[in-house]
Protein backbone atom coordinates (compact mmCIF):
# COMPACT_ATOMS: atom_id res chain seq x y z
CA UNK A 1 0.00 0.00 0.00
CA UNK A 2 1.12 3.62 -1.17
CA UNK A 3 -0.40 6.12 1.43
CA UNK A 4 0.80 9.36 1.27
CA UNK A 5 3.35 10.88 3.70
CA UNK A 6 5.52 14.26 4.50
CA UNK A 7 8.54 11.35 5.06
CA UNK A 8 12.08 10.98 3.14
CA UNK A 9 13.96 8.68 3.37
CA UNK A 10 17.47 8.50 2.85
CA UNK A 11 19.39 5.20 2.23
CA UNK A 12 23.31 4.75 2.97
CA UNK A 13 25.74 3.95 1.12
CA UNK A 14 24.70 0.27 1.04
CA UNK A 15 21.36 1.02 -0.52
CA UNK A 16 19.77 0.34 2.74
CA UNK A 17 17.28 3.23 4.73
CA UNK A 18 19.68 5.27 6.82
CA UNK A 19 18.06 7.94 8.14
CA UNK A 20 14.19 9.59 8.05
CA UNK A 21 13.24 13.80 7.44
CA UNK A 22 9.84 14.51 8.56
CA UNK A 23 8.32 17.69 8.43
CA UNK A 24 8.89 19.96 11.89
CA UNK A 25 5.84 19.70 13.40
CA UNK A 26 5.06 16.69 13.26
CA UNK A 27 8.36 15.73 14.80
CA UNK A 28 7.03 18.29 17.80
CA UNK A 29 3.81 16.60 17.91
CA UNK A 30 5.29 13.42 18.47
CA UNK A 31 8.81 13.07 19.47
CA UNK A 32 9.27 16.50 21.29
CA UNK A 33 7.46 16.00 24.05
CA UNK A 34 8.40 12.74 24.96
CA UNK A 35 12.13 14.23 24.85
CA UNK A 36 11.56 17.72 26.84
CA UNK A 37 13.67 19.62 24.93
CA UNK A 38 15.83 22.44 26.20
CA UNK A 39 16.50 25.29 24.28
CA UNK A 40 20.10 25.68 22.73
CA UNK A 41 19.85 29.24 24.72
CA UNK A 42 19.10 27.67 28.19
CA UNK A 43 22.05 25.26 27.56
CA UNK A 44 24.12 27.86 26.38
CA UNK A 45 23.61 29.50 29.85
CA UNK A 46 24.64 26.79 31.80
CA UNK A 47 27.86 25.48 30.08
CA UNK A 48 29.12 28.80 28.62
CA UNK A 49 28.00 31.21 31.51
CA UNK A 50 27.87 28.38 34.08
CA UNK A 51 24.50 29.43 35.63
CA UNK A 52 22.37 26.85 37.11
CA UNK A 53 19.43 25.94 35.22
CA UNK A 54 17.48 27.62 37.42
CA UNK A 55 18.78 31.08 36.35
CA UNK A 56 19.18 30.14 33.05
CA UNK A 57 15.55 29.47 32.21
CA UNK A 58 14.30 32.52 34.12
CA UNK A 59 16.47 34.65 31.98
CA UNK A 60 15.52 32.72 28.61
CA UNK A 61 12.36 33.30 29.53
CA UNK A 62 12.77 37.31 30.05
CA UNK A 63 11.75 36.97 33.85
CA UNK A 64 12.95 39.33 36.73
CA UNK A 65 13.62 37.38 39.81
CA UNK A 66 10.89 38.68 41.82
CA UNK A 67 8.35 37.70 39.11
CA UNK A 68 9.13 33.99 39.52
CA UNK A 69 9.71 34.26 43.45
CA UNK A 70 6.29 35.35 43.28
CA UNK A 71 4.70 32.64 41.26
CA UNK A 72 6.64 30.18 42.93
CA UNK A 73 5.81 30.89 46.01
CA UNK A 74 8.96 31.88 47.61
CA UNK A 75 10.53 34.70 48.72
CA UNK A 76 13.28 36.57 46.31
CA UNK A 77 15.89 36.02 48.16
CA UNK A 78 15.00 32.34 48.49
CA UNK A 79 15.55 31.87 44.51
CA UNK A 80 18.59 34.37 44.22
CA UNK A 81 20.25 31.53 46.69
CA UNK A 82 19.43 28.81 44.67
CA UNK A 83 20.19 30.35 41.07
CA UNK A 84 23.61 31.24 42.78
CA UNK A 85 24.04 27.42 43.73
CA UNK A 86 24.47 28.90 47.68
CA UNK A 87 21.36 27.08 48.18
CA UNK A 88 20.59 23.35 46.72
CA UNK A 89 16.21 23.60 46.28
CA UNK A 90 14.69 20.35 47.43
CA UNK A 91 12.14 18.22 45.01
CA UNK A 92 9.17 20.29 45.72
CA UNK A 93 10.86 23.24 45.48
CA UNK A 94 12.33 22.58 42.10
CA UNK A 95 8.77 21.38 41.29
CA UNK A 96 7.26 25.22 42.51
CA UNK A 97 9.86 26.78 40.29
CA UNK A 98 9.50 24.69 37.15
CA UNK A 99 5.56 25.24 37.80
CA UNK A 100 6.19 28.76 37.77
CA UNK A 101 8.41 29.24 34.70
CA UNK A 102 6.19 26.68 32.53
CA UNK A 103 8.53 23.76 32.07
CA UNK A 104 8.56 20.61 33.87
CA UNK A 105 10.61 19.41 36.20
CA UNK A 106 12.95 17.42 33.98
CA UNK A 107 13.74 20.65 31.89
CA UNK A 108 15.48 22.06 35.32
CA UNK A 109 17.66 19.27 35.34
Amino acid sequence: MNAPTDLQIIKGPDGQPAFVVLPYDEYVRHYARAHELIPNEVVGYIIRDEMTPARAWREYLGLTQADVAARAGMTQAALSQIESGAHKARKATKAKLAAALGITVEQMT
